[in-house]
């Protein structure tokens, strides 16, 4: 007896047509994301941009709004990518409804309206916030380095700048020495004839000593500005020790002062580097070694890993991002968490100054590198006795493997390993630090609507 199987209705025609949503079962991201976008987000600042009744009507704002969420969130990025699983993936197709854009079109809609898309990272917080996945009991802090679109190779020192610049100008006047010679010489011996177009190698050569100057140029006038910010800081802090000596009398008014300090310098330092294709990224040390990127900044609530605040910054140190992601976390839900842990990279006494005085957060912040099997975190150097970082370190030490300290870990940690892994967003598409910026915004975004779907 043969076995019997199902049938295989591939060629069958459908008596009634059906819902493109038909395709996509209930629960799916995609479904959750098509009602956020069309029921509890507000895209008039997108809508308002479209005046004009002239051409082909554009496709929906929402539309286009949820296929580059759902993107994110399922972890394609490129307009490509989004463009062709339009076509062959159900739950865009649903999106779509069946109409997919142009590659073009998504990747213009991305350019055009990437503030406004940035913004909708406030809107769907608020979405995980009534929906209980946001109580800021203790929020955790961290850092990750992503590779900009941009090649480490394509960056070059200040030094090594001055250096090929010369070799360059030097080349290219020999060249262009020669072709005059080479014109002179044909025009001899061709009369009227055309002959005086430049060798397409000289040009190229020309742009890439444009492109040197140009950089080049960049970082000297940064060297200026931070000099002559440098110079009216000492001269204001020479005026005021001035001013206080004045005031004293007998020997301490008869001290003499100490020796100068050096003048700052108006010229880059020679290891100062500026890449050609992004200029505004930066060679950052990760622990695989060194990367041309940003430095991506996440405020994560442990109650269910939602991310509630993020910056973006393309210098290697966390210990200026502390205070930003407070702020950002109490403007984006009207107050300031209960807690806050954040490792060593964070650690200041200013910045401590700011949780413990002046925000009255109870905040745990490593003193130094933690390792493995130990109680506590050791600090590279000896700590002054009484300051915020001694007590803080204390604090850390007191509580040994019960400290809320080690709930760091578990909460911000594995949203990067959900962002970089799972998600598989290990590079930016954009360049420049407004557009990376932007784009994380949206990385965090999607991250949220994931938390969100989870939960529903």
């Amino acid at each position: 007896m043969s076995k019997s199987f199902r049938g295989w209705k591939i060629d069958e025609v459908q008596l009634l047509p059906a819902s493109v949503q038909d395709y996509v079962p209930s629960g799916h991201l995609s479904r959750l994301i098509v009602s956020v976008v069309r029921e509890s987000l507000d895209l008039s600042a997108i809508e308002a941009s479209y005046a004009s009744g002239l051409g082909q009507p554009p496709f929906d704002p929402r539309l286009m709004t949820a296929l580059l969420l759902h993107g994110y969130a399922s972890g394609l990025y490129s307009s490509r990518r989004l463009a062709r699983a339009s076509v062959e993936r159900a739950d865009f197709m649903m999106i779509v409804a069946g109409d997919p854009p142009d590659f073009r079109t998504i990747s213009e809609f991305r350019r055009r309206h990437l503030e406004a898309l940035a913004g909708l990272f406030v809107q769907v917080l608020r979405l995980a916030e009534v929906a209980g996945l946001v109580k800021l009991g203790h929020v955790a802090l961290d850092g990750t380095k992503i590779k900009a679109n941009a090649s480490k190779h394509k960056a070059m020192s200040y030094e090594r700048m001055k250096k090929r610049e010369a070799e360059l100008k030097a080349e290219v006047d020999r060249w262009l020495e020669a072709a005059e010679a080479a014109d002179a010489e044909e025009d001899k011996l061709y009369g009227g004839k055309r002959g005086d177009e430049l060798p397409a190698w000289v040009s190229d050569k020309q742009k890439r000593l444009e492109k040197i100057r140009q950089a080049k140029a960049e970082l000297e006038a940064q060297a200026r500005a931070a000099a002559e910010a440098e110079g009216k800081a000492r001269a204001a802090a020479e005026d005021k020790r001035k001013a206080e000596g004045g005031k004293k009398t007998g020997a301490s008014a008869s001290l003499k002062a100490g020796k100068p300090a050096t003048p700052p310098k108006a010229e880059p330092d020679g290891k100062a580097q500026r890449n050609f294709t992004d200029p505004e990224s930066r060679i950052l040390k990760t622990r695989d070694g060194y990367i041309q990127g940003y430095n991506a900044q996440a405020a994560v609530d442990g109650e269910d890993q939602v991310i509630v605040a993020h910056t973006l910054t393309n210098s290697s140190s966390d210990q200026a991002q502390l205070a930003p992601l407070l702020d950002r976390t109490r403007a984006n839900l009207g107050r300031n968490p209960d807690e806050v842990s954040a490792d060593a990279g964070y650690c200041s006494a200013a910045e401590a100054s700011r949780i413990v005085e002046r925000r009255r957060i109870d905040g745990y912040i490593a003193t130094g590198r933690q390792k493995h099997g130990t109680r506590s975190a050791t600090a590279k150097r000896p700590l002054a006795p009484g300051s915020l970082i001694a007590k803080m370190s204390t604090k850390l030490k007191r509580a040994g493997y019960r400290s809320r300290y080690r709930l760091r870990k578990q909460i911000v940690e594995p949203v990067f390993g959900q962002i970089k892994q799972a998600r598989g967003f290990r590079q930016f598409l954009l360049r420049g630090i407004v557009k990376v910026s932007a784009e994380w915004a949206l990385i965090c975004t999607a991250h949220n609507l994931v938390k969100l779907a989870k939960a529903a």
